[in-house]
């Protein structure tokens, strides 16, 4: 069977699979369609709160982007990961004994106020909405390449799927869902790296190849990259820091964590459960199957960079000079997946000094040697472009992998994606229905009424979010790392007040979601140039790029968060502290019954 018969195979039985669950697990009250009755087990709902979380940027993007960076890259792992132990640890079981549907939910009772919920409602409108344009490109350039259509076919067919299993299914059919699409994403991202593991250090698992000897060579794998890379002219792979900033990393980390757990649809992964204890049992399991992926991206990540360099230069496993005349790959005989590539736009190729070579090098380098060479060999400038966001996808076809692989892996990328999408859909979806509609518009609204608006809701989230991936603003580039800057800044501060802090008032919260939101915004928007016109250009409204400290827009979201908790304390400080029976409640769910029966003072 050839490579195209086999991924239309592959991927058409997994939507099968996801269609016929729905089927099988339609909502029929509004418990199930919001939290799935709260009658998921601990270890199914793990599962399905690592597919949740693992979204196109986890699967496809993450080890693209530590390839590219290298040892700065590592701050998605400790950013995403520390942060779901800190919704693990600290938010999950308390919000489960809160006993709410959604975080809008917990808000507007935390705080008293339905202006507090409403202003929950936008803040995560606007971090779902804007998490979800990542999510719907990825499905268009992952369709694009794999079934051999256009990406804007692929996201309408990627709208069709999740329209079937979310739609219908609600919470309950996007769990079930969600289930499969983790068994089908992590084989299919654990599966090559095993085999190129193998391939390149002689090692089956991958994390322990990352540290192992390079196949011919009696030097590791990470000294061999490094050797490579800097011999090119790039950066060292084991000690790159982005923008050369310790600072920018630790609060573009610090902005992923908390990010991380202050995102809706991961948070509300854990009220489908029955039970507190469950809540925390779901969250250890998650991050099991979650660990599985992410110890495995490093390894994924520097191998494919090592593959791409030994397929266009020669030398690299050969060993000798890099730049030598007959180092560099004919562009005639570059292998069928650069061509298939090619095709998306995502890999491009420019013989810049017509000698039918592909050199593909640093030709910015600071490195005198590595610039001497290049020029001495009669190299133009680097003829190779290559997105990050394709080693995944294209890793097995660069390691020439069997063609049930290279359909796997397809089939694992479009499971991360649509699997997001549909719980950024899902809590979308419930904030308009039941914490809008029902909450403030429509309180005395019929439980049929209701789950027949949260599904109208879903269904032009669903046009919307298409149209945004068709149409990608013109900031969309950081959109992922823009939507945890968004829901660090504005609902993990008031999560964490609401949960730890019983003297916390309203206007408090309220005043400080609004300041880390807009500062946020304001900080992302004027970097892009939103704001500010001269003549017909947009310009820099803040003094140059990353101006604050060399902090990135990516990184913005932890500074909106200190602003967020700081206005928070100054205006709970001037105004009226909560109602007693609020108080109260904030304890009680705190603090464990019958805790003072046994500290030998009762």
């Amino acid at each position: 069977m050839d490579l195209q018969t086999t991924i239309y195979v592959v991927v058409g039985l997994s939507f099968a699979l996801y269609i016929g669950i729905a089927i099988w697990a339609r909502a029929g009250s509004t418990s199930e369609f919001y939290a799935a009755g709260g009658a998921i087990g601990p270890k199914m709902n793990g599962m399905a709160t690592a597919a949740d979380w693992m979204s196109a940027a986890s699967f496809i993007s993450m080890a693209g982007l530590i390839a590219n960076m290298g040892y700065g890259g590592g701050l998605f792992l400790m950013g995403w990961t520390g942060g779901y132990v800190l919704l693990a640890m600290l938010l999950a079981p308390y919000l489960r004994k809160f006993g709410k549907f959604t975080v809008p939910q917990f808000i507007g009772d935390r705080f008293y106020s339905k202006s507090a919920s409403t202003l929950a409602v936008i803040c995560l409108l606007t971090a779902s909405t804007t998490y979800i344009i990542g999510q719907m490109t990825g499905v268009g350039v992952a369709f694009s390449r794999f079934l051999n259509v256009s990406s804007d076919t692929g996201i309408y067919i990627g709208q069709a799927i999740v329209f079937l299993y979310a739609v219908f299914g609600g919470m309950k059919g996007i769990t079930y869902t969600q289930v499969a699409q983790y068994i089908v994403l992590i084989f299919a991202y654990t599966i090559p790296a095993v085999f190129i593991s193998l391939q390149l250090t002689g090692n089956f698992l991958p994390q322990l190849g990352l540290g192992g000897t390079f196949s011919g060579t009696d030097m590791s794998l990470l000294a061999k990259l490094d050797q490579v890379v800097t011999d090119l002219g790039f950066g060292k792979y084991t000690t790159s820091v982005p923008n050369d900033s310790m600072l920018n990393m630790f609060m573009y980390t610090l902005s992923l964590m908390i990010g991380t757990a202050g995102l809706p649809h991961v948070i509300m992964r854990f009220f489908t459960v029955p039970s507190v204890k469950d809540a925390r049992s779901s969250a250890g399991w998650a991050l099991i199957f979650i660990a599985i992926l992410y110890t495995t991206a490093p390894a994924v990540a520097a191998m494919a960079k090592l593959n791409l360099h030994a397929t266009v230069n020669t030398a690299v496993k050969a060993g000798g000079d890099l730049y030598a005349p007959d180092a560099s790959l004919k562009a005639e005989d570059r292998p069928d997946w650069m061509k298939r590539w090619e095709k998306t736009g995502l890999l491009k190729f420019e013989d810049k000094n017509g000698d039918g070579r592909i050199q593909y090098y640093n030709d910015k380098t600071k490195n005198a040697d590595a610039k001497a060479k290049a020029e001495a060999a009669g190299w133009k400038g680097n003829e190779l472009t290559v997105n990050p966001d394709i080693m995944v996808m294209a890793n097995p076809e660069i390691a020439l992998l069997p063609n049930w692989v290279i359909a796997l892996v397809a089939a694992g990328g479009l499971a991360a994606a649509l699997s997001t999408a549909a719980g950024l859909l899902m809590a979308i979806s419930s904030a308009v229905s039941h914490d809008l509609v029902k909450g403030v518009f429509a309180p005395n609204i019929s439980e049929k009424n209701e789950l027949l608006v949260g599904k109208v809701a879903m269904a032009v989230a669903i046009v919307i979010s298409g149209w945004l991936g068709l149409n990608p603003p013109g900031f969309a580039a950081g959109t992922v790392a823009l939507a945890f800057g968004i829901a660090a800044s504005s609902l993990f501060p008031a999560i964490m007040m609401g949960i730890f802090s019983k003297k916390m008032n309203k206007e408090g919260a309220m005043a400080g979601m609004l300041a880390g939101l807009l500062v946020t915004l304001f900080y992302v928007f004027a970097h892009k140039g939103i704001f500010f016109v001269k003549g017909t250009e947009y310009v820099d409204a803040i003094g140059g790029p990353n101006s604050f400290f060399g902090i990135t827009p990516e990184a913005i979201g932890a500074v909106g968060a200190m602003v967020n908790f700081l206005v928070a304390f100054l205006v709970d400080k001037v105004t009226k502290e909560p109602p007693a029976h609020i108080q109260a409640m904030v304890e009680a769910v705190r603090i464990p019954r019958g805790s003072k029966l046994v500290d030998g003072a009762h």
